[in-house]
């Protein structure tokens, strides 16, 4: 494989994910309550993280939630979809980071960095719940906080942490992202 045929294929990578992501939503759409309690459009950007690296994955996460705003006026931007923007975000960048940093790129280490992505964007999230709050003048309390964050999305949560590594493990099956240890080569994607 040539150096250009790499950034070619993360790029439609991402961009596949991206669509990904603005199509899962249909699915849950009809009944809004499912559709937060199972978080469809964290899963393409958990693994646009994993597959395509930080960098697309935080673009991924950035550009998911307006983006589908402007095509299908969901979700609404303020303040669900600007929170939604920087969650996002966070997740794509907390994945391909840490998982690109770590010692051995196995299931073990893709659970610790699943779990630190979602701790972390949901901090993120928090962040940017209590600014928004702070503009818009409603209150935002610890318990908005765990409900819609944790007690909502446990569905959500185990979802993701039951299939992005059952994709992961299969991509690594078929050849196309490669489990390493220590000192051996870098995934191909």
């Amino acid at each position: 494989m040539s150096k250009t045929q790499r950034p070619l294929q993360t790029l439609a990578t991402a961009a596949m994910l991206l669509a990904l992501g603005l199509v899962l939503p249909f699915f849950t759409g009809q009944i809004p309550q499912i559709g937060r309690m199972l978080c469809p459009m964290h899963l393409p950007v958990l693994l646009c993280g994993l597959l395509c690296g930080w960098k697309y994955g935080l673009a991924v996460g950035l550009i998911l939630p307006p983006l589908r705003f402007v095509l299908f006026h969901m979700p609404p931007p303020f303040p669900t979809g600007i929170a939604m923007a920087f969650e996002l975000a966070a997740y794509g960048f907390l994945t391909g980071f840490l998982y690109a940093r770590s010692r051995w790129q196995c299931v073990m280490a893709l659970y610790r960095c699943l779990i630190a992505a979602m701790l972390g964007g949901r901090a993120v999230w928090a962040a940017a719940r209590v600014i928004l709050s702070g503009v818009s003048g409603q209150a935002f309390t610890w318990q908005i906080f765990l409900t819609e964050g944790f007690l909502t999305a446990i569905p959500g949560i185990i979802l993701q942490l039951v299939f992005i590594p059952v994709v992961m493990v299969a991509l690594d099956r078929t050849g196309l992202v490669r489990f390493r240890r220590g000192g051996e080569a870098a995934p191909a994607a």
